[in-house]
Order: structure tokens, then sequence, then C-alpha cells
């Protein structure tokens, strides 16, 4: 357990288990460092996992301003806290907002990622729905400082895509909704504002992606409903991108179903390990359906 210093001085905390290749894992809007405690006990067997709070969800600092909250700075930090670690390079997983902030480190810095596995990310990417996330995205923010995170939460972790968690496993979603009302109210807010509502669509990134050389696994529940056009497009877009669709599931894919998630990663991991997680056959041509010559 420590802290990571950014060139802006925020502190980020971080903590660590197991030894071996690493991986690092970037946590959700809704969730912290101890949303991958499924993961940490899981692949620290085999791997050193190091997850950490991202700014504006304590113990990490919260900054005032909202100049410090964007999607550049969050691959900025995920980078902090790997050279705190002495991390040269790691697989990267991420979820949500931090499945967002892995596919913008794999843009801006691949050369300190062995692989990315990008889950649940998707949410203000469909073009029709952008000024609607934003607005909402606001709204959010708005209420979570009228009303604080303990109350809040309440509304928030019964989403359209929390539901499914809450259904499948009461005790565990009950955990991910009291840790929510413990995030600092500020720090959600300015989350919401500085990175959510400001984030570029992903089919915006479309060019980068297409040029991206990394193994990517790209993951979604299939009542993850504004995740799975997303998810799709990435898995046409980026080359070497292999899609997981978990079945019955919503956007806390980590928690609310552990070991297809663990199961899926290890498998990649262990596939690009090998060598064997290749870019896409270029005659998997997809405007072809049947050949006639």
């Amino acid at each position: 357990m420590a802290y990571a210093t950014t060139k802006d001085g925020v502190r980020l905390w971080y903590e660590e288990a197991g030894a071996g290749t690493p991986i690092v894992f970037v946590h959700e809007f809704g969730g912290d460092h101890r949303s991958w405690e499924p993961q940490m006990r899981y692949f620290s067997r085999r791997h050193r996992c190091v997850t950490f709070g991202a700014r504006g969800y304590p113990p990490s600092d919260v900054p005032e301003s909202l100049d410090a909250y964007s999607q550049a700075i969050a691959v900025t930090d995920i980078l902090a806290v790997m050279d705190a670690a002495s991390i040269a390079k790691a697989h990267v997983v991420g979820l949500s907002m931090g499945g967002f902030a892995t596919l913008h480190l794999g843009l801006r810095a691949p050369e300190r990622a062995l692989s990315l596995v990008v889950a649940g990310a998707g949410y203000g990417a469909e073009k029709q729905y952008e000024a609607y996330f934003r607005d909402v995205s606001l709204e959010v923010a708005k209420q979570f400082e009228t009303q604080g995170s303990k109350q809040f939460a309440k509304t928030y972790s019964l989403a359209g895509t929390r539901v499914q968690y809450q259904a499948k496993d009461l005790r565990g979603w009950q955990e991910f909704a009291a840790q929510l009302g413990e995030h600092s109210a500020k720090g959600s807010a300015m989350t919401m504002r500085g990175v959510q509502a400001r984030r570029p669509s992903i089919y915006d990134l479309e060019d980068g992606l297409r040029q991206m050389s990394l193994p990517v696994l790209v993951m979604v529940g299939d009542e993850d409903f504004h995740c799975l056009q997303p998810g799709l497009f990435m898995k046409m877009a980026i080359p070497a991108a292999g899609l997981a669709v978990l079945p019955k599931s919503g956007h806390t894919l980590n928690l609310e179903e552990p070991e297809a998630f663990n199961r899926h990663v290890a498998e990649f991991i262990a596939a690009v390990v090998a060598g064997a997680w290749k870019a896409r056959d270029p005659r998997a041509n997809p405007g072809e359906i049947m050949k006639t010559n």
C-alpha cells in the first residue's frame, strides 16, 4: 500500500499483491480500488497485481479544480502508478470509465502495455446519444453534490444495467452500493463533469483504433445495452481484438460474473503470452458471406 504522485502533485493510492508479470486494474466510475478484489485474489496467484484509486476517490487525493480531471489525465494517472510501482509494461484491465482510460492508454502509450482488456466501455459513445449522455452526466454530478454520496448511491446503484447484479447476488450488490455511498461527493461530481461528460466518443477514435497493434479483449454484458454496439465497433476496428459477450449480464461485469470474467481474462493473457493472440486474418473479410470463386 503506497502513493504515486502525478506530475501535477496529486497523490494516488495504490496497492498490490502477488508476483510475476504485472496486471494493472483500472476501476469504473461507480467503483474504486476495492472493486477489483475478486480479480486481485485470483490473479495474484500468478501475477503481480496492482489496483489504485483514481483521482477524486479517497484515499487518493480529491483535487478541487475541474481542470484537474480529464480523459487525458486519467491515462497519465495510470502511467504515474506504473512508474511509482516500477512497472515498465503491464497487462492493463479496465472497466467502464477505467475501460475508456485503458483504451486511451493503448492509443497514447502503447509501449507501456502488454495487452488491454476493455470491459463495459461505451456509455456516451453512440453518436445519437452523445448530447443525452452529457446532460445526464451533468445531472448525476449535481445530484452527488446536492444529495451526498450516501443518499444518491441508493439511486445510482439501481440503474438499468446494475439491477442484474442485484438480482444475481444481493449480498455483493449491497457491498457495491455501500462502497459507492462512501465515495467523495466532490470527487464523484468532478469526475463526472471532467472525465465522463467531456470524453470523446469511441467512434471518433476509429483511425487510431485501426492502427492499434496491441492484443485487446473487449468484454460486455448482453444487457449492458449502451455498450453492445460500441463493443462490436471496437471488435471490428481494432486488428487484434476479440469480443466476449456475457449472457444475462449488466454493467458491473467483474463483480457480477467474477468467475466468467476471470476465466476470459486469464485465457486471453495466456494466449498473449504464448503469441497466439494475433491480428485478424486478412481473409476474414466482413463484406463476404460465401465464397464463389
